[in-house]
């Protein structure tokens, strides 16, 4: 899940840990042009702490107020921009409409047991049904887009999603300032000792060792992207043969079609086989005709929204594997 949504669960936590009551508002239906996907959250105390967003702010506003007014008690639907009046008033851009569920937070555990499997790089599923207001957790194999059908819940949670970068360039510089705003976790490699003195693409978590070693111990799931931006096959081979062999959800490599094409015949020498370099990406990047370093960058990140928002929307949902709580 994204920054912003994972530190509203964590607000929400400490403040029912403070003894406060907490609202969750979480977006289950859109229609038209939405300023925020499904599944997004915002979270309001009684004494008016907030965090989260479900658009630009304006419904944020109306819904402090509703709740000064009458905090919620009970979970209930609420629609935006049913008219085109209302529409104007909350600034929905291009006459869209909202359906968000509220509901009154009351489960310390359950909220404890969701910040943890995330922080621990698990998928979990909740579900929750409006009419018994009962809510389950569980931990699932599968993401899956959040499902609002016939007065059932069911959104599922994970980790943050993290790039992995072998090579300490230009291009890497600027997917290093560019990526987090797109809720990558920025990680590093290159055993290069120049490369590293020379950095200046900010802050960024370094991981040493040899680009085979740190893919290895950087244990990659289905929500770590690993690319390989060095040009030098010493290096970014090290990694690629190691990565393909994993679960990432995606691995990629920079470089010219034809410098590819050696790329793969190197990788089937190094005891890579043919269905995982299927895996590979290469070139890396969506073909917009980039030359500098920044439209590199740009065409990069680019594919790997295309196939991260491409994956999660082919997903089917899950089924349970681990119950971790049932209410």
């Amino acid at each position: 899940m994204n920054t912003v949504d994972f530190q509203v669960l964590n607000n929400a936590l400490g403040w029912l840990a403070q003894g406060k009551a907490v609202a969750l508002v979480t977006i289950v239906r859109t229609w038209g042009s939405a300023p925020r996907p499904l599944g997004s959250l915002f979270a309001v105390s009684m004494e008016g702490d907030f965090a989260g967003s479900v658009s630009g702010g304006c419904i944020e506003d109306d819904l402090i107020r509703r709740f000064s007014a009458q905090f919620p008690e009970k979970i209930e639907v609420i629609r935006y921009g049913l008219s085109a009046e209302e529409g104007r008033h909350f600034q929905l851009p291009c006459g869209g409409t909202l359906e968000l569920l509220v509901e009154r937070l009351n489960d310390l555990e359950m909220l404890q047991q969701l910040i943890h499997a995330i922080s621990t790089r698990q998928l979990i599923e909740r579900r929750l049904n409006v009419q018994s207001k009962k809510s389950q957790i569980c931990i699932t194999r599968k993401d899956s887009p959040l499902s609002f059908h016939n007065g059932e819940l069911r959104q599922v949670f994970g980790p943050s999603w993290r790039l992995l970068m072998i090579g300490a360039g230009q291009v890497s510089e600027y997917l290093a300032q560019m990526a987090p705003s797109l809720n990558f976790a920025i990680f590093l490699n290159d055993p290069r000792i120049e490369q590293r003195q020379n950095w200046q693409g900010g802050e960024v978590c370094w991981l040493d060792g040899m680009p085979d070693d740190a893919v290895l111990a950087f244990l990659p799931d289905q929500r770590t992207v690993i690319v390989t931006l060095s040009h030098d096959p010493k290096i970014d081979d090290m990694a690629l043969m190691e990565a393909l062999k994993t679960n990432a959800f995606y691995v990629g490599a920079i470089g010219s079609h034809a410098s590819a094409a050696k790329r793969r015949e190197r990788l089937l020498t190094l005891d890579v086989s043919a269905a995982e370099l299927a895996h590979l990406h290469a070139p890396i990047g969506l073909p917009i005709h980039s030359h500098t370093p920044a439209e590199i960058a740009i065409s990069i990140l680019a594919e790997l929204v295309m196939c991260r928002n491409q994956q999660l929307a082919k997903s089917p949902l899950s089924s349970c594997s681990l119950a971790s709580a049932c209410k």
